[in-house]
Formats: C-alpha cells, sequence, structure tokens
C-alpha cells in the first residue's frame, strides 16, 4: 500500500514536510485547538467545575512519601477515599512537590497532549496512518474530541483515564514478537485494575507470551508496592480492592456500567445476584467476540475496542469519564466509513451519543436516579446501552468466516487491507 491511499508508510519525516508546504493548515489546526482548549477552561473557570480526583492523586503521594494511612484519609467536600493500589500511590508523590494550583494546569495540559496522542495511536490501530502524521488533522481532532463527555470530564476531574487508554493502546499496536509486548499493560493493570482484561484478551487470542508478559508487568507492580508501603499493600489487597461501594454509589447515573444500568432498571441500590450473573455472562460474551472479530477478521483494533467496552461494562462502577474508549471507538468507525451515507451516519450517531450528555438531563437529584420511567433509562445510561449494541453488532457480523457465502458487509474491506494493531501473525 501506497502513503497516498492513507493506509500504507507514512513518517514523522512526511510530517514535517507536509507543514512545511502547507503552513496555514497547520497553524489554522492549532488555532482551533488552542481555542477549544481556553473555551473549556473557560467553561470549567465559570461553573466552578471541581478537578477533584487531582487532589486525592496529591492526597495519595503525601501519604506514600510521610507513611501517612494511605486508605485512611478523605479529601475535598464529597470526602473522597483512596481507591487506587498503592504502586499508583508512588507514582503520584512527583504531584506534591508543585501547589496544588499549578498542579491542576498542569494537569489540564497533560491531559491535551494526551488526548492527541490517543488519537494518534486510534489512527494507526484503525490502518489511516497518513491522518495519524498528519498534525492538523490531528489537532483538528483533539480540538473536537475535548467536547466528547468522557474526555471533557476526564479534564474537569483531572483523571489517568487518558493516560491509561494511551498506555494499553500504544503497548497493544506493537507487532506480535516486539520485546516486552504486554508489560505496558500490565503496569496499567498496577495503576487501576481495570486494565487487567487486555491481558485476558490477549491469552484468549493465543499471544500467550505478551499475556505472561503482561501478567510479570502487573506483579512486578504489586511487588514494588509491597516493599515499598508493605502495610498499605496487604490492607488494600486483602480488603479495599473488594470494598467497591468506597468509590461511590453504583446506582447514580454517573455509573455508566452494566450495575448502574441494572440498578436504575430494577430500581434498587442493590441489584445483587441478578448483576452479578449478568456481568459474568456479558464478560465471556464480550471476551468471545473479541476473540472471534480477531481470529475471523484479523482486525485486531476491533478485538481491544470490544475488551475496552467489555471491561467498561463488567466492572462494579464505571464513571462517564472512564469512556475515553469513545475515541479509538469514532476513529475506527470514520476509518470505513468510506462514501457509504449509512455508516457515516453511524459515526455521526454514536459521536452524538458521546457528546449529548443525556445522562445529566434526567432527573438525577438526590435518589430520583432510582425512581426513573422506563423511557428515561435509555438517556440515563447511553454508554452500556451503545456498549451492549457494539458487542452484538460485531458479534452478528462474525458469525460468518471470512469468504463465506452470504457474508454481511459490515464493515466491508479487502483482506489486504484490514487494518490491524499488529502486523504479524494471528491465533487461529
Amino acid at each position: 500500500m501506497s502513503a497516498a491511499d492513507g493506509r500504507g508508510t507514512w513518517t514523522w519525516r512526511q510530517t514535517r514536510a507536509q507543514c512545511l508546504a502547507n503552513p496555514r493548515r497547520l497553524v489554522i489546526a492549532a488555532l482551533l485547538a488552542v481555542a477549544s482548549l481556553a473555551g473549556a477552561w473557560v467553561v470549567y473557570t465559570f461553573v466552578k467545575l471541581p478537578m477533584a480526583d487531582i487532589v486525592v492523586y496529591r492526597a495519595e503521594g503525601e501519604a506514600a512519601a510521610n507513611g501517612g494511612d494511605l486508605y485512611g484519609f478523605t479529601v475535598t467536600k464529597w470526602a473522597l477515599p483512596a481507591t487506587y493500589p498503592p504502586f499508583a500511590a508512588l507514582l503520584f508523590i512527583p504531584t506534591t512537590w508543585i501547589s496544588l494550583a499549578t498542579l491542576k494546569i498542569i494537569g489540564a495540559v497533560v491531559n491535551a497532549g494526551l488526548l492527541a496522542l490517543l488519537i494518534h495511536l486510534s489512527c494507526k490501530a484503525a490502518g489511516v496512518r497518513r491522518s495519524a502524521y498528519t498534525a492538523p488533522a490531528v489537532l483538528g481532532a483533539t480540538a473536537l474530541g475535548v467536547w466528547l463527555e468522557p474526555v471533557f470530564q476526564t479534564f474537569v476531574f483531572g483523571q489517568v483515564n487518558l493516560a491509561l487508554a494511551c498506555l494499553v493502546l500504544w503497548d497493544l499496536s506493537r507487532p506480535d514478537g516486539a520485546r516486552f509486548k504486554g508489560l505496558a499493560t500490565g503496569i496499567a493493570a498496577g495503576i487501576k485494575l481495570t486494565p487487567a482484561i487486555f491481558a485476558v484478551y490477549l491469552l484468549v487470542t493465543g499471544r500467550v507470551k505478551a499475556a505472561l508478559t503482561a501478567l510479570a508487568g502487573f506483579v512486578g507492580s504489586v511487588l514494588i508496592g509491597l516493599v515499598v508501603l508493605p502495610g498499605a499493600s496487604v490492607e488494600f489487597w486483602t480488603q479495599r480492592m473488594f470494598e467497591t461501594g468506597r468509590v461511590g454509589k453504583a446506582w447514580i447515573v454517573d455509573n455508566q456500567s452494566l450495575q448502574g444500568l441494572m440498578a436504575r432498571v430494577l430500581h434498587t441500590p442493590e441489584p445483587g445476584i441478578v448483576w452479578a450473573i449478568a456481568a459474568l455472562l456479558t464478560a465471556g460474551a464480550g471476551l468471545y467476540v473479541a476473540r472471534r472479530v480477531y481470529v475471523r477478521r484479523g482486525l485486531d483494533n476491533w478485538g481491544v475496542l470490544c475488551t475496552a467496552v467489555t471491561a467498561l461494562l463488567v466492572s462494579p462502577i464505571s464513571w462517564s469519564h472512564h469512556w475515553v474508549w469513545c475515541v479509538p471507538l469514532i476513529i475506527a468507525l470514520a476509518a470505513h466509513a468510506r462514501d457509504v451515507p449509512w455508516r457515516w451516519a453511524l459515526v455521526g450517531a454514536v459521536t452524538l451519543v458521546f457528546t449529548a450528555r443525556s445522562h445529566w438531563l434526567v432527573p438525577h437529584a438526590g435518589d430520583l436516579d432510582l425512581h426513573l420511567p422506563w423511557w428515561h433509562q435509555p438517556f440515563a445510561a447511553p454508554y452500556p446501552v451503545l456498549g451492549l449494541a457494539l458487542l452484538a453488532a460485531v458479534a452478528w457480523w462474525t458469525r460468518y468466516g471470512p469468504g463465506s457465502p452470504g457474508q454481511p458487509g459490515l464493515i466491508p474491506q479487502p483482506r489486504a487491507d484490514r487494518p490491524r494493531l499488529s502486523t504479524e501473525s494471528r491465533a487461529g
């Protein structure tokens, strides 16, 4: 494939030459990105939105550095506690070296850079390498991506979601057989447990070495925490990690996981065994679909996206800002839209879901989340509904092997041109 068709090799040297040849586009895109970020900052300032999570991270760093009780403190007016493993607290120690006001500014700037990086990695994963290395395209997408609700909320709370998504996507973008592939995924799981599911995805798709490397990275993070913070490590791994209520109320509209959806639909704060069975079935089905799209279509990118959606669905709590995987999802859909109108309509519909903020528009003050009428439920849980629909659509599309008679064309593409994260051989 040539670079000209947007799917071949494209390098940073070509990007530099392109920018020098047409600097106007670069300047316009850069100004658009700056204006968009400035607009987000204005909203943050005048609405007085808190960067509450960055305050928690800083408190975790202080406790780790000074020998404090890592899981005994609460901060902010919401009395937020530490919820991450001790290894994460060690990484947060540098946040204590500067003032909180400065930290918030740095956090916003870093998240803006991470959003651009996630867009770059997502374009590469979707097979549109030319867009990945086209600075105006990345900057323009960054300007628009800020206003996706999960991304905006990540800025608002000063969260680490974009960093973890970049870490996992970069790691899984490398060819199978690349040295230490899986290690970054394991480290991401050591910071926040949810990325561990990507190691399972590597295992079920036959990449045992990478899966074991991810396990080694995770175990290494646990051992580092145990050596430096032994008391906090024992407390977390034997007690705190099982206290899902410590993170927050599962039934509020903020929670866009399967448990949140079921709690609101059943009008109960504790869906209990019903949710546990549904989560177990969803986890198995989601990983099965992820494996099947990898084996039958060779689309590692879609396998990773299905795994990410599965993790977000089955996690007890997935706050709306955890859904930053909407960025690679929208880019993957756009990469396959081509000149087909209904596919562009699908891209627009998915983008609208992640922009509309419908879950904030339904009545949710106090415990109204638990008393929503049936017709409010899809608006209160847009992300899990879309996630379940995505898994169902991919399962339907992959029910045939490639080249089978009657094969549907959900993502029609010649086999040689199919984008994938890995360029090496695949399982199955």
